[in-house]
């Protein structure tokens, strides 16, 4: 028998899909640039991000560069992308890693690792979660691997997906791991995190233009008050 969270999850991401398309992912980053640049992107916006991965690659111009660079140096370059002092040292302990781990600085071989290794590799270095794997994973890899940042993690509560009490997006992250249909996670990631964009805001949703009501825990209750 189907669980009704896994089927609730395929409607979703099938009603997603028909009112928004389906997303093509086009000229994906290497692993190691996406690696670092998810690092940056923790606790803060894409624009800090941005800016703080480009005056990074602008100052060092190799991955060597970076990693055997006065860590000041490094801080210094990153801290439009906040926590800098933290993230800095971080990244380059993990080019150090990789470094001594593959022999040179190049995570191409993550792509041939079954996605639950590479989970359980590189989670255990500091600065590097399951949401960041993930986001390695599915965008450079290709795998079929679904993110869960605070974005996806605030929709599948308001939706019903995982509990409404979920603590945190690693324990949504595992939830709904086996509840996207196969071959779906890199689509339902970004179609969920558009919709939160453009109409299930965090403060304001926008109901009335949603097309996930008769999916939707947030709207039934709201319904039901009025």
């Amino acid at each position: 028998m189907l669980n009704p969270l896994h089927e609730k999850t395929r409607q979703v991401a099938e009603t997603l899909e028909a009112s928004m398309g389906i997303p093509i992912q086009e000229n994906p980053l290497p692993p190691l640039e996406n690696l670092i640049l998810t690092i940056l992107s923790q606790n803060t916006n894409d624009h800090n991000r941005d800016i703080a991965y480009r005056r990074l690659r602008e100052r060092f111009p190799t991955w060597e560069a970076v990693m055997l660079a006065d860590s000041v140096a490094v801080i210094d370059a990153i801290r439009p992308a906040g926590l800098a002092n933290q993230k800095g040292v971080r990244i380059q302990n993990i080019l150090q890693w990789v470094q001594a781990r593959y022999g040179r600085l190049n995570l191409d071989a993550l792509c041939e690792m079954d996605p639950q290794e590479a989970m359980d590799t590189f989670c255990q270095l500091k600065g590097i979660g399951v949401k960041t794997m993930a986001v390695v994973l599915t965008f450079s890899c290709g795998k079929d691997v679904f993110p869960v940042d605070t974005h996806v993690h605030r929709l599948c509560r308001r939706i019903g997906l995982v509990p409404s009490d979920t603590p945190s997006a690693e324990k949504t992250f595992h939830l709904m791991r086996d509840r996207v249909p196969a071959g779906k996670a890199f689509s339902f990631h970004l179609n969920l995190i558009n919709h939160g964009r453009s109409i299930c805001k965090a403060r304001k949703p926008l109901c009335k233009q949603c097309p996930l009501t008769l999916h939707c825990d947030y709207y039934a209750e709201e319904s039901m008050e009025r």
